[in-house]
């Protein structure tokens, strides 16, 4: 079958578009070329160590990787965690475990939460801090993320709380000289000074939805200062103002 001939409107509009693309090609010079990226380092597939031993079936230590506990006394009003009160959560885990506080090392944190409630300077001991409330758990509802400050020494405890079943649940917790707590996506990041200067340490929890508990999932040594990460704090967090019960640090 003999070609297919072109008419004479084809062939006028193939030339104008071949002259627009001579013309875009003049006057861009080289800005179009290809540019060469140096050359590329060799991939170096890792190196198993040891392959005689034989793999762990357990783990060795038990570090509570998955935390999730009901929070008993205390109630949730209408399934809404807006309505707990902060202080009536510490004052729940200082209840369980009071030996650490009546007669050990953090017998201040008790002392100061008579403070809690109080007005004005009466109020200004109270550890509690301010708590923050965002859906970190991805079911359409707030969870409540709360500190409190375990004294004496420089320790801020870190909790986070959801609802299930109407009932409080502490689904991640978390104690050390803090330097920065900052909420991203399903995440709590929480950065601590290192005894290594010039580094910091980099921890963060995730929503895990099968074990219904936040995970550690990444634990980092990084710089610190002008020369390493400096993250800004998230500012997306819905942040409560002290309510009667609750005072700002």
């Amino acid at each position: 079958m003999p070609p297919a001939r072109r008419t004479p409107r084809a062939v006028a509009v193939a030339v104008a578009v071949a002259a627009l693309l001579l013309a875009a090609t003049a006057g861009c010079g080289d800005a179009g070329d290809l540019v060469g990226a140096g050359s590329t380092p060799t991939a170096i597939s890792p190196d198993r160590l040891w392959p005689q031993l034989t793999p762990a079936s357990s783990p060795a230590f038990e570090v509570g990787e998955v935390e999730s506990e009901v929070v008993a006394g205390v109630p949730v009003p209408h399934d809404d965690i807006r309505q707990v009160d902060p202080v009536a959560v510490v004052r729940a885990e200082i209840k369980e475990s009071p030996g650490d506080y009546e007669k050990g090392g953090y017998v201040e944190t008790l002392q100061w939460m008579a403070d809690c409630g109080k007005q004005g300077a009466a109020g200004r001991k109270c550890p509690v801090l301010e708590p923050y409330y965002r859906d970190l758990t991805g079911d359409g509802r707030a969870d409540l993320t709360l500190g409190f400050r375990q004294l004496p020494g420089n320790i801020t405890a870190v909790r986070v709380y959801t609802v299930e079943k109407h009932r409080l649940v502490r689904v991640m917790h978390w104690e050390d000289a803090v330097s920065g707590v900052e909420l991203a996506g399903r995440s709590v990041i929480i950065r601590s000074p290192s005894e290594v200067a010039g580094y910091e340490y980099r921890l963060q929890w995730t929503w895990d939805p099968q074990q219904k508990s936040m995970l550690l999932t990444h634990d980092e040594m990084l710089r610190s200062g002008p020369d390493g990460p400096s993250p800004r704090p998230s500012t997306s967090g819905e942040r409560r103002s002290p309510g009667p019960s609750a005072s700002a640090r």
